[in-house]
């Protein structure tokens, strides 16, 4: 039988804005010194969609296929996810969602011009995600993902997001 037990979690309503976000799990595990890092971002690939991170955070715990990638990477080192704290730190929106029609027809219809409002925003975002990953990597955090991205991002935005991160992640500062 297990153990009952209370825990609490606290949840900023900011963080229900959807939205372009760039977020870091950070994950502890029970005996291990060094947490695991997983870099991500909302802003769909395949619809004109950007969800908060509070929604992806229920993704990437979940059970489907493809939107748990936080779940998989752990499950293929070996780890459940009860051996560990999760904690998730997000930063944005760095751009607001692509404004989306309330009727169902009109989104469908509508899908190609959405789509190419949503498209520069997305890859934006994804450079800042790849690049992020890598400076974490570079400053020996365990990072457990690689982001495989092509465009790339403002420089000016990219030093406000890297500050925003480095409060919470101190050795991006002075990489080793």
């Amino acid at each position: 039988m297990t153990a009952t037990s209370t825990y609490r979690l606290t949840l900023p309503g900011a963080m229900l804005r959807r939205g372009f976000w760039l977020y870091i799990w950070r994950v502890e595990v029970q005996g291990e010194s060094e947490p695991w890092l997983y870099v991500g971002r909302t802003g769909d690939n395949s619809s004109p969609n950007a969800s908060a991170p509070y929604t992806r955070m229920g993704q990437h715990l979940g059970s489907l296929e493809n939107q748990n990638a936080l779940r998989r990477h752990l499950v293929g080192k070996g780890l459940t996810l009860e051996e560990c704290t999760f904690h998730l730190i997000s930063h944005g929106p760095i751009h607001p969602e692509v404004e989306r029609p309330a009727n169902l027809e009109e989104r469908k219809s509508r899908h190609a011009e959405l789509m190419d409002l949503h498209r520069p925003l997305r890859d934006e975002v994804g450079a800042y995600e790849r690049d992020l990953a890598v400076a974490l990597d570079a400053a020996g955090y365990r990072v457990l993902n690689t982001v495989k991205w092509k465009p790339v991002g403002d420089p000016a935005r990219w030093q406000e997001v890297l500050r925003a991160f480095t409060e919470h992640f101190p050795k991006l500062e002075r990489p080793v």
